[in-house]
């Protein structure tokens, strides 16, 4: 019988000095590290109560009528209606103004909560981009910019997986470079007509300023939160979120787990790692309390307690590099204020 964990945690040197990892995968842990607004629990409910054109009753109910929280699956049916309706000649503009009203709704619901291109640090980018680059594969369960913007802030090292027009090429992922698998998509990343994924080519604060705001065809690509067999079945809809969730189910070397809960809404991310049956995982726990810690490690033992021959290392979140607390940018008042 496995002894009862305690409440000692290793240094992340020591850790990964014992148990050395190839793969990254990141969770909203890793994002509130570096800002603490990140911390909202449903894009959806926060798409309804924002300031700025929030969703209305009638787009709530096309949600409703699909069964799902998520906005891709919904921008893309409706942008379906709009192009059947074209061939056919019908005329209904209500298609288009919903499209178009729960982009915007999106839009200002994205803003409210992430942080500004003007107080990210180049410093912070500098850190992030340094130890992502320590990494083989990185997974990130988060779709926000803080990632894309630090590879793009000194790409060298990084994996190119998207070709001179922006689309993304599997035929590309077998280079020496650091892989970079956005396991929910991002808002950089866009859907094609054709179910194809393409890479915006704003950068900086154009990225966060005009995500959805493309043609008529585009739509952002990335799935936000929601039961984890509505995320899977949007996965499998995308060539490149395909591709990147196929990467986790096959990543068998040292795998981190920084900021990841894998809760339930995530089962299809734990039953990924289950499959690969990685070497070795080596967890990020924050030291909140010697109970906390005591908790985490239950949580973790239990959901993996169900596959055997996978170590499991705990290592403090705060001695990590994407855990350091000078990483952190203390959001402003008036943006504190708009988040009540």
């Amino acid at each position: 019988m496995p002894a009862a964990p305690d409440a000692s945690l290793a240094s992340w040197a020591e850790c990964s000095a014992l148990h050395p990892c190839s793969g990254l995968l990141l969770g909203n842990g890793a994002s509130r590290a570096i800002w603490r607004p990140f911390s909202y629990f449903s894009l959806f409910e926060l798409a309804q109560r924002v300031r700025n054109k929030p969703l209305g009753v009638s787009d709530q109910a096309l949600f409703k009528s699909l069964g799902s929280e998520l906005f891709e699956p919904v921008l893309s049916a409706l942008n379906t209606t709009v192009r059947v309706n074209a061939a056919l000649a019908i005329s209904a503009s209500a298609p288009l103004n919903r499209y178009y009203a729960i982009k915007e709704a999106l839009i200002h619901a994205v803003r409210s909560v992430h942080i500004p291109w003007k107080l990210l640090p180049a410093s912070t980018l500098t850190a992030i981009n340094a130890e992502l680059r320590n990494y083989r594969s990185v997974f990130s369960g988060n779709y926000d910019l803080l990632c894309h913007w630090a590879a793009s802030h000194a790409p060298e090292g990084f994996q190119v997986l998207f070709d001179e027009d922006g689309h993304f090429d599997v035929s590309r992922t077998q280079g020496s470079g650091t892989r970079l698998h956005y396991l929910h998509g991002g808002l950089h990343l866009l859907r094609t007509e054709d179910g194809g994924t393409r890479l915006r080519a704003a950068s900086g604060s154009q990225l966060l300023d005009g995500f959805a705001i493309n043609t008529p065809g585009d739509v952002p690509l990335f799935v936000n939160e929601c039961t984890s067999e509505h995320k899977l079945r949007a996965i499998r809809s995308s060539d490149y979120l395909t591709w990147s969730h196929a990467a986790l189910a096959t990543h068998h070397e040292g795998l981190c787990i920084f900021g990841h809960h894998l809760d339930r809404a995530d089962r299809h991310l734990l039953h990924a790692i289950q499959q690969a049956r990685p070497a070795h995982l080596a967890i990020s726990i924050l030291p909140l309390s010697e109970a906390a810690i005591v908790s985490q490690k239950q949580h973790y033992a239990r959901i993996f307690g169900e596959t055997p021959g996978i170590e499991v290392h705990f290592f403090d979140a705060s001695s990590h590099p994407l855990g350091r607390a000078e990483l952190n940018v203390v959001a402003p008042p008036a943006i504190a204020r708009r988040r009540r």
